[in-house]
């Protein structure tokens, strides 16, 4: 068990938590959630003693072991497989296998146990310091985001280990199907304080919302009240015969305590711009091939046509051509054979990792929407940053103190200020927080044009998904249907029985 007891923190005299106290029971499996900002990985370092609180105090047992995945990385051994062994409790040293299949499940092949580790790219070092937490076997784990750079089938294999967990764990993910299926209670960060509840992220929400009723119903009561006494003392307060009973009244309209009117939570809240095209077909692609070596083909054979209306969703592991594929439609790259034939009226609005990386650092967010191009009025974009959750001076951030989630935004901001009729997104919903990820994905859904997406999220595959393409196996291919349907009728490979 571990006990929050009267937690008090602040950052630069901004109060994040006040008075918070709630316990992690045995075997309790936390999903932490709340907004970008509101202290989830705060609390993380604070179990980890990395970050003290201002007041109030953590209590923990003795020798109670902490696993916290980091985005520090580290690497003392040689290959993948060593590093990897490190991590093996004591009592599970001789258990090499253990640690095998946990690398496996991470999506480790044989030839890369022999790896160094340091000759990784920065997604599957961060994959091995999640292997070496899960192999430590500890009494708590702490994963900060673990679905971060997991393909979907990986992220399938974890959802299925943290099913298994018989020890406690404590997950903060943007993912909320992720979430939902692998946590018994849930954690709100919400107006600087916490609330615990068992069941899912669902079930949290509802009783916030009942609550947060309860609470204005009664303060307008509170209100309506007071006024109504006010009124009395102000219409009785000259007169002598009634000067007890207005005292007295007075008195206890001052001891009488009022609720304060809840602040109004700012959503991401929005709608992609559509452009009619009158068209049947947006474009087709037609037997697409294409490697960045001769030697190494990631496309081959791919044809498939976008009509309006099509919501296609593009899957498989990493590296298996996903994002080559989005950056073939959009002309960043041509294609070694095969066409794509694009309509003349087809608007394409682009979101991808390229995008962020070529936003100005020295802009202000304003600025960088003003950048699209003068026939948007500086009311449109005012109108686009408040849609953004940018409104008043916080358009004037400059983007090199941005997060990643605001950075997110304001490439997508950037597009909402576009007509178009076909969205082509990469991981959109990386960096942003549950809500937004919600937003995003009912904007998709309401969207009259196509899309296409690739996203490792089974949550926004089952909402969105109207078409595959698959990525598996060594093959692409087309499927028509749902995400649901796909699984049903094909299953990824390594799953099929």
């Amino acid at each position: 068990m571990i006990i929050f007891k009267n937690l008090y923190l602040t950052f630069f005299g901004q109060e994040v938590f006040a008075d918070v106290s709630f316990i992690i029971n045995k075997k309790d499996k936390i999903g932490l959630i709340g907004r970008n900002g509101s202290g989830k990985t705060t609390l993380l370092k604070m179990l980890n003693n990395e970050v003290q609180p201002d007041n109030g105090e953590i209590l923990k047992p003795k020798n109670y072991k902490i696993g916290y995945l980091k985005q520090h990385i580290h690497f003392t051994k040689d290959n993948v497989m060593e590093e990897a062994y490190l991590a093996l409790p004591e009592h599970e040293k001789d258990s090499l296998w253990l640690a095998d299949k946990i690398l496996t499940g991470l999506g480790f092949s044989e030839d890369d146990f022999l790896s160094n580790p340091n000759d990784l790219s920065g997604g599957w070092q961060i994959r091995l310091n999640l292997a070496k937490i899960l192999i430590s076997d500890p009494d708590l784990l702490l994963l900060d985001e673990p679905t971060n750079y997991l393909d979907i089938t990986t992220i399938r294999w974890l959802k299925r280990f943290l099913k298994s967990w018989s020890k406690e764990l404590m997950l903060i993910t943007h993912d909320k199907g992720f979430m939902n299926d692998v946590i018994t209670q849930a954690v709100l960060i919400h107006r600087k304080t916490m609330f615990k509840n068992k069941g899912n992220v669902d079930d949290m929400h509802v009783r916030i919302a009942e609550e947060e009723e309860v609470h204005e119903n009664t303060r307008l009561n509170q209100e309506k009240q007071r006024k109504k006494q006010q009124d009395w003392i102000d219409r009785f307060r000259y007169k002598a015969t009634l000067a007890s009973n207005v005292q007295s009244r007075i008195k206890l309209l001052e001891k009488q305590e009022t609720k304060v009117k809840l602040d109004k939570i700012q959503n991401l809240d929005f709608k992609f711009n559509y452009k009619d095209t009158l068209a049947k077909k947006l474009f087709e692609a037609h037997e697409l091939e294409f490697g960045y070596s001769a030697d190494k083909t990631l496309i081959k054979n791919l044809s498939f046509t976008v009509n309006p209306g099509d919501r296609i969703c593009v899957i498989g592991k990493n590296g298996t051509g996903k994002s080559t594929l989005l950056k073939l439609l959009n002309n960043f790259l041509t294609p070694v054979k095969g066409d794509i034939n694009l309509n003349p009226k087809t608007e394409i609005g682009y979101f991808g990792q390229m995008n962020i990386s070529r936003l100005i650092e020295s802009n202000t967010i304003l600025e960088e929407m003003q950048s699209m191009g003068p026939e948007y009025s500086f009311g449109q974009i005012r109108s686009v940053c408040g849609l953004m959750m940018f409104s008043g001076d916080a358009a004037k951030k400059k983007i090199s103190i941005l997060s990643g989630g605001e950075k997110s935004r304001v490439v997508l901001g950037k597009i909402l200020l576009q007509s178009c009729n076909l969205l082509i997104l990469d991981e959109p919903t990386n960096h942003l927080d549950m809500e937004s990820c919600e937003a995003l994905t009912e904007s998709l859904h309401t969207f009259k044009g196509a899309s296409i997406v690739v996203t490792h999220s089974e949550e926004i595959l089952k909402a969105v998904a109207t078409k595959l393409i698959v990525f598996d196996n060594k093959k692409s291919f087309v499927f028509e249907g749902t995400y649901q349907q796909f699984l049903k009728e094909v299953g990824w490979s390594g799953e099929r029985k």
